[in-house]
């Protein structure tokens, strides 16, 4: 069924706006036919490594495979939109207007430029996004404080150790305080990807680099990943906290395992567990890899919660649609009672659909303000 829905699409460009050109009828069948294979790109990775989540292709295949499957998807929303206007004409005193062929040109060349742009977008290494963040009651020596979000890396062949090795070298030299992953490091087996997210070793920062899981660790040996990222000298936080100290003072940073987790046989996502015997009155910046659990976040007191998961929706007009399925939030700042929601754009995304037009990713840097300072959360 996956992979006939993700057809579906390229049988309406095939009969909408293939079938209909003045082109030999062979030329439109060998068109077609590697529009199909190009449709079908989920399958052949589920071939590729048993996995749809896991294409193990040269990285230049699946760039052009999602270059390909982008267009595919791209050029049926924009035939469809001729289609509706077409018919709607019908309706008019004399109307009845035909779709021209220069148009079907047209818009093909369109779909094809905007994918690729979409393509680029989402495998460069992201942007610095600045970002501050005002908590109530923060103590001063926290006043200033900065920690860089990361998540939903998708390390795989698409992102493989040379892009990580160039996230790692744009972190550390930004100087902050703290580094977070909030999940979705991987797509693959240990096996397979160990040697592209070997560049993780060298992040760094004073008050250590923690991370969470996502989703997606738990489609890949996740018990071993989690050892894993241990071993890479990151903090793991499953449904438990730490504290961040500056003298006296101290805040909270607490991690919960993912909403999925549940179904993976694996620890559940557990926010009372998360901050049992965390200090009272002491702020709590909490990662939870999906946001849509915010509210029940602020209603146990949390201040901050960084979540990633949505990729901040990938494409202008589709976000309202992820958006839905994360409670309303995809992307940037929320306040969400008296707490702060952070949905993080994503470092990488997935490379099952690797495309971006809108939502860029990002390297986001958080700067904690006490409350009564500009607000600057953008």
């Amino acid at each position: 069924m996956f992979h006939l829905i993700f057809g579906l699409p390229c049988l309406y460009v095939v009969t909408r706006v293939l079938w209909p050109l003045p082109w030999p009828l062979a030329v439109k069948a060998i068109v077609a036919i590697l529009l199909l294979i190009a449709s079908q790109y989920h399958l052949w990775s589920r071939l590729s490594s048993g996995s749809v989540f896991a294409p193990e292709f040269p990285r230049g295949l699946i760039v052009l495979f999602n270059w390909a499957f982008g267009a595919i998807v791209l050029l049926a929303a924009m035939q469809l939109t001729l289609d509706v206007v077409a018919l709607a004409s019908k309706l008019l005193p004399g109307g009845g207007w035909a779709i021209p062929t220069g148009w079907r040109y047209a818009e093909a060349a369109l779909a094809m430029l905007l994918a690729a742009v979409a393509v680029q977008q989402a495998v460069r290494v992201p942007p610095l996004k600045d970002v501050t963040v005002e908590i109530a009651d923060l103590p001063a020596g926290f006043d200033g404080y900065t920690l860089l979000q990361l998540t939903d890396l998708h390390l795989s062949r698409l992102f493989p150790e040379a892009w990580a090795r160039e996230v790692v070298a744009r972190s550390n030299a930004l100087g902050v305080d703290l580094v977070v992953v909030t999940g979705d490091l991987i797509d693959g087996s240990l096996a397979s990807r160990r040697a592209d997210v070997a560049p993780l070793r060298g992040l760094h920062a004073p008050d250590g680099v923690w991370v969470i899981p996502g989703n997606h660790e738990y489609f890949f040996e996740y018990a071993a990943w989690m050892r894993h990222y241990a071993g890479l000298g990151m903090g793991v936080l499953e449904n438990r906290h730490t504290l961040l100290r500056r003298g006296a003072d101290a805040v909270v940073l607490a991690g919960v395992t993912d909403l999925s987790a549940s179904q993976s046989g694996q620890p559940v996502h557990d926010l009372d567990a998360a901050l049992a015997g965390a200090p009272p009155n002491v702020p709590i910046v909490l990662l939870d890899h999906q946001p849509r659990d915010a509210g029940r976040a602020a209603a146990r007191g949390v201040a901050l919660q960084l979540s990633g998961h949505t990729h901040g929706g990938m494409i202008r007009g589709l976000d309202r649609l992820v958006a839905r399925a994360n409670n309303g939030f995809v992307s940037g700042a929320y306040a969400v009672g008296g707490m702060t929601l952070y949905v993080n754009n994503g470092t990488g995304l997935w490379p099952g659909f690797a495309l971006r037009l809108g939502p860029p990713s990002e390297l986001t840097r958080i700067t904690l303000r006490t409350k009564g300072f500009s607000r600057n959360a953008r």
